[in-house]
């Protein structure tokens, strides 16, 4: 069963396998310790933080090892918050950061903080520009500058890289310490630019998960939250997972030096999807930056499909992929990414291709994705259903249609049924109170041609051209 889920976890990497259990039998005792064993349990600590560190492009003693990458991004913004009040109890950070970010971000405002979420366009990327430009310098009164700033290295969902260097500078310009999640990129490579801080998680490069690094560059203000520890410069309390950590760091170093050869042997496979997907399916948006992008990772958006039936469908037809749709069972509300790029979120699905990925496994999907989304529009009666029904001849310059309490991809399945029973010029008032709506609806209009003349509460109204 092919699985294209590695944007949430990869397989262990063989090297971090026979890493593990070296550290096992060789890595059990306690690394602060002074006898024999704990200096033997040092010495592995020690010889995985120098490999991790020259991965990441920093020197040892600012790298400490976290249970998670969740919890290095929280110490991470948390610490330097804490670390730079006085300076301002500003946070910068791009509208389609991880949740655990966004997560800190909402903490920080319920604190009395305030957070600016930088815009993105419509391939999931920031302007450095626009980015540079809701920095806030030091002013007059103190308390009023930007404390920290926050710049994923690439987006999770949809693979779109941004510009971390260009915003790096300005960061520095502006002198406030940017913090960098490298989750999805730093199996690729080290990231560039003037960056403050890093985290990264080790289950995103075939790693063992329950282990995270955290970066932070010397003369960065850090405070680390909650009680200090002794361990991890006073950033990661509790006794370190050492065999985990070990095996961490030969994966990281492993992948990295693959990433050339496989990143050149995925790229391909990722265009053939790419364009594969529009010309076999049909009403699909393709979404992320077609070139700044990560190797691995594809997105595509279906009109008219159930995300959460797609992805059985496709998990029966024995492929593994993810969603972030509006339309799962655990969230009725589309994806934060998807939302701040304007796309079509309705029938999402990413496909993130782990190493080793074959064409032969790619060109099963692509012949197994058409019948898969067919059997989705079908259960829901979508546009072409409607062809049977006669239609009356147009004689109101509106149709209203009523999709309140329903939820995507119906409010456009509605829509794409009475489009054409208007005049030309005329106008289809939807109302609908399903956040994903405030997506599909002008997504569809774009994708069909129509005018969205906008929304205001719950109706949105289209002009047919």
């Amino acid at each position: 069963m092919p699985y294209f889920d590695a944007a949430s976890a990869t397989p262990l990497h063989p090297l971090a396998r026979q890493a593990l259990l070296a550290a096992l039998d060789e890595g059990w005792a306690d690394p602060a310790r002074l006898h024999r064993e704990g200096r033997r349990a040092r010495l592995l600590l020690d010889a995985a933080r120098e490999s991790a560190a020259e991965s990441v492009g920093c020197r040892p003693d600012e790298l400490v090892f976290t249970p998670s990458g969740t919890h290095a991004l929280h110490t991470g913004v948390a610490g330097v918050l804490t670390g730079r009040r006085r300076t301002g109890r500003h946070l910068l950070v791009s509208a389609v950061e991880h949740s655990a970010v966004l997560h800190a971000a909402e903490r920080h405002a319920a604190d009395g903080g305030t957070v600016t979420e930088a815009p993105v366009d419509r391939g999931g990327r920031v302007v450095p520009e626009k980015f540079a430009g809701l920095l806030r310098p030091g002013g007059p009164e103190p308390g009023e500058a930007t404390a920290l700033a926050c710049l994923q290295s690439a987006n999770h969902e949809v693979g779109t890289v941004q510009p971390v260097a260009e915003v790096a500078a300005a960061c520095r310009e502006a002198d406030v310490p940017l913090l960098v999640d490298a989750a999805q990129s730093l199996a690729w490579g080290q990231v560039g630019g003037d960056w403050a801080l890093l985290a990264a998680s080790a289950h995103k490069w075939g790693g063992p998960s329950g282990v995270g690094l955290l970066a932070v560059r010397k003369g960065v203000r850090f405070s680390p939250p909650g009680p200090r520890d002794e361990r991890e410069s006073g950033r990661a309390p509790g006794f370190e997972n050492l065999p985990a950590i070990v095996a961490a760091a030969a994966s990281l170093r492993a992948v990295q030096a693959e990433a050339a050869a496989e990143a050149e042997r995925l790229r391909p496979l990722v265009d053939r999807i790419r364009q594969a997907v529009p010309e076999r399916v049909g009403d699909v948006e393709v979404v992320g930056d077609p070139l700044r992008r990560l190797p691995h990772i594809v997105t595509f958006s279906c009109l008219y499909a159930d995300g959460e039936a797609l992805l059985h469908a496709l998990d029966e037809a024995g492929f593994s992929v993810s969603s972030g749709s509006s339309c799962t069972s655990s969230t009725l509300t589309p994806s934060h990414v998807l939302r701040a790029m304007g796309v079509l979120s309705e029938g999402n699905i990413r496909m993130s291709l782990p190493r080793g990925t074959t064409a032969e496994e790619v060109d099963a999907f692509l012949r197994a994705l058409p019948e898969a989304v067919r059997s989705v529009r079908d259960q829901l009666k979508p546009q072409e259903a409607a062809s049977a029904e006669p239609a009356p001849t147009p004689s109101e310059a509106s149709i209203t249609v009523d999709a309140l309490g329903k939820r995507c991809p119906i409010p456009v399945i509605e829509l794409a049924k009475v489009i054409d029973r208007v005049p030309v010029g005329g106008v289809v008032i939807v109302l609908s109170d399903d956040e994903a709506a405030r997506l599909d609806i002008p997504a569809w209009c774009e994708m069909r041609g129509q005018e969205f003349l906008g929304a205001e509460g719950t109706e949105y109204r289209v002009r047919r051209r």
